[in-house]
């Protein structure tokens, strides 16, 4: 149909135009008045209906990045925690083990000194018992020549069958003492 009018017109855009006109009932004023109404609508709603819904929509968009952001930091914050954490530990973990060398250190050289001790504590016990017993075996060696000296002159007065005085008992202990000291 359309190309009937452009082969039929001595002006096709202006058939064209016309044929719209008259078949759409295109009235310029009415146009005029929508356009209007299309412009006042359009206003109210960006002022009253997409403003708002933008400004919402940005402040959404900023809280969405201030909590990204809070969660980036809490993030960078637990690293930061569990290398804390970690040094700590191991801090802790190396005090532990050195206390634990000067404890062994400690208690080695403890022992080396009451080792060292009871050497000394022992072999001044020996010493003394060496000292005891010989001070006993003088003086058992001392009763047993008296003993031994009055045996002598016991037996050389029966043998003889004469009163021996106390210069023949000492002369008896002397010699009988002088054969048991050879």
């Amino acid at each position: 149909m359309i190309l009937e009018l452009l082969a039929a017109a001595d002006n096709p855009i202006s058939a064209l135009g016309d044929k719209i006109v008259n078949e759409f009932g295109w009235k310029p004023w009415m146009f005029l008045a929508q356009c209007i109404n299309f412009i006042i609508v359009a206003f109210v709603l960006k002022k009253f209906a997409f403003g708002p819904i933008g400004t919402m929509l940005a402040e959404r968009r900023e809280r969405i990045k201030e909590g990204e952001e809070k969660l980036k930091k809490i993030e960078q914050d637990l690293a930061d925690s569990e290398k804390r954490t970690a040094e700590a530990i191991e801090q802790a973990n190396n005090k532990a083990k050195e206390m634990i060398s000067e404890a062994k250190d400690s208690a080695a050289q403890l022992t080396e000194e009451k080792t060292q001790e009871a050497i000394v504590s022992a072999q001044n016990i020996l010493s003394k018992a060496e000292e005891a017993a010989a001070a006993d075996r003088e003086t058992m060696v001392k009763e047993l020549k008296g003993e031994f000296g009055k045996l002598v002159a016991v037996a050389t007065a029966s043998v003889s069958g004469k009163v021996l005085t106390d210069q023949d008992h000492n002369a008896i202990n002397e010699d009988a003492l002088a054969i048991i000291e050879k």
